[in-house]
């Protein structure tokens, strides 16, 4: 599976973003998917994840209420839509596929390149 993440830029406190990771393959449906983040000079931390069905998901506590994990299998792509974006939201967001729902990255198999979204205050 190839995963190309894109959709990150600059925008204001308070501001919505979304991000967009479409993946190569047509098992695309049989992974779950997760969003990651990492801010410079920190560990990559978990942000979302979606099953390959779309019935589960999970959210940091950080974002809860704020970011949506969706997916549309029949176009191979999985979003997350940020709101009430905050500078400490500011990182390179990464999408991943894991055969499992998991907020661990080593438990995810593949990676996209990472996209940069920066919030400013």
């Amino acid at each position: 599976v190839q995963l190309q993440a894109f959709g990150g830029g600059l925008v204001q406190a308070g501001g919505p973003l979304r991000l967009s990771c479409a993946a190569s393959g047509r098992t695309f449906s049989s992974y779950c998917m997760g969003w990651f983040r990492q801010a410079p000079g920190k560990e990559r931390e978990f942000v979302a994840a979606i099953s390959g069905s779309d019935i589960i998901t999970r959210y940091a506590d950080s974002v809860k209420g704020r970011f949506t994990i969706s997916r549309d299998n029949a176009k191979n792509t999985v979003y997350l839509q940020m709101n009430s974006l905050k500078p400490e939201d500011t990182a390179a967001y990464y999408c991943a596929a894991s055969r499992y729902i998991n907020p661990l990255p080593t438990d995810y198999d593949y990676w996209g390149q990472g996209t940069l979204v920066t919030v400013s205050s």
